[in-house]
């Protein structure tokens, strides 16, 4: 069962490492594809805006007549009348930007950030000679080639047109802002749908696994339950079977102080099974809920004494001690007597329990009191508990580990019973124990108030 357990799990974990493998590289080749598309987009609207600038290539300066006659010499008239007009006198930035984003909303990156510049520049070395219009960011958007993309368009006069040789050539240049980020934030849905189902993948593989770990646990604590009941009603079962087969003999037959010996072993012994069938029938009744509680006023230091007594005989066989330190100004608390009985003599009964071998049982139980609360400390120098039992032991049908010690006998119901009384009583218990130096329960109560 181990062995099948291990292996489901590498299975699965093999299993949701390769999904999330996939679905990272599914996302890192759609932000890839995402980016060479924003970038064909943005060269797109590029070269609908440098379309539409170049059909004006090349047009002649008309004359000027409403200016001063004595303002232009006869040479500078014919220069400027045969000197074909550059877009950047032609058109201003605002009429610019505005077909810049006309073109951005054709290819759908409307939201696009950028910067723009139409400049004339020299052909033969590509350096830009002179910025005719120029966007307010431009110079410094236009150095960031890390985050920003730079797209140009050269605009030459149509060939074979008048001004072919004549007009100066110009460029458009244009800076799309922080354009990886404008790309995956495109794919945010998809994403995040991508992130969703991840973690959805995730939590099923926890809860599959915890699930199986819970099972596996369960199996456990069944195969412990099992065995613990079945060793619990074999040595009643075979003392009866003894009895009964004692009484058979002729010679017992004949003595009535034997029959009723073995009589009274056989009653003892079938009241000792009826009780461990009480506790796993409470131990159901708790788990649904069931127990109605029987609150009333109650004085918890004369209780603690009356199931101190009980254990005399027990003790005495420890050649164990039970110090009584009860100091409490007030112990009265609203509880049920029965269960309150009980709950204290698990706390003791499993001091006995777990008491070390050829060591002396002291057990102290001591009471203080507060404002609003009751606190009972039972204190023992027994085999103490390691960590990890410390987490369990208030858990059902757990018994921790004692090593060799082979005589502790229940069914890991004790300390489960004592918490759940604890807790209907609207008190809290809490442990503190080191292993191998014993365990201190500490229990906390509200005092009783009376009605108004």
């Amino acid at each position: 069962m181990k062995r099948i357990f291990t292996v489901i799990t590498i299975l699965i974990s093999i299993s949701l490492i390769g999904i999330i493998f996939i679905q990272i590289s599914w996302l890192r080749n759609m932000i890839i594809l995402q980016e060479d598309q924003v970038t064909d987009k943005i060269q797109q609207a590029l070269n609908i805006v440098g379309d539409d600038l170049r059909q004006y290539k090349g047009n002649y300066m008309s004359l000027n007549r409403t200016g001063n006659p004595n303002a232009l010499m006869f040479d500078d008239l014919t220069s400027e009348f045969l000197k074909p007009v550059t877009l950047g006198k032609r058109f201003s930035g605002a009429e610019i930007d505005q077909k810049i984003r006309e073109a951005f909303k054709k290819v759908k990156l409307e939201k696009m950030n950028y910067e723009f510049m139409l400049a004339t520049f020299s052909p033969r070395t590509d350096a830009v000679a002179r910025a005719e219009r120029i966007s307010k960011n431009f110079a410094r958007e236009f150095e960031d080639s890390v985050n920003n993309l730079q797209r140009s368009y050269p605009l030459f006069a149509p060939s074979g047109s008048a001004a072919e040789n004549l007009a100066e050539d110009e460029v458009l240049s244009i800076v799309a802002l922080n354009w990886k980020s404008f790309a995956v934030k495109s794919l945010k849905y998809r994403i995040l749908t991508a992130v969703i189902f991840t973690i959805i993948i995730i939590t099923a593989f926890y809860l599959t696994v915890r699930t199986m770990l819970r099972q596996k646990k369960l199996g456990e604590i069944k195969n412990d339950f099992i065995n613990n009941m079945t060793h619990e009603f074999k040595t009643p079962i075979a003392t009866i079977s003894l009895a009964v087969d004692a009484m058979k003999n002729e010679k017992v037959l004949q003595d009535r102080t034997k029959i009723s010996y073995f009589s009274s072993i056989i009653k003892e012994e079938n009241q000792r099974m009826n009780r461990q069938v009480e506790t796993i029938l409470k131990a159901s009744q708790l788990e649904r809920q069931e127990v109605d509680l029987n609150m009333q006023p109650l004085h918890v230091h004369k209780v603690i004494t009356d199931v101190v007594e009980n254990f005399a005989l027990q003790l005495h066989e420890k050649q164990g001690s039970a110090e009584l330190s009860l100091q409490a100004a007030n112990d009265l608390i609203n509880a049920d007597e029965v269960h309150f009985s009980n709950l204290i003599n698990n706390l003791i009964d499993n001091a006995v329990k777990y008491s070390k071998e050829n060591v002396p049982l002291k057990i102290k139980l001591t009471t203080t009191s507060s404002d609003k609360l009751l606190t009972i400390r039972v204190e023992d120098n027994g085999i103490g508990m390691s960590k990890e039992t410390i987490k369990r032991v208030f858990e059902r049908f757990y018994r921790a580990h004692t090593g060799n010690l082979h005589n502790v006998k229940g069914f890991g119901l004790g300390l489960s019973y004592v918490k759940t009384m604890v807790e209907g009583h609207g008190g809290a218990v809490r442990v503190d124990s080191v292993l191998g130096r014993g365990s201190i329960f500490i229990v906390d109560f509200p005092l009783y108030k009376e009605k108004a």
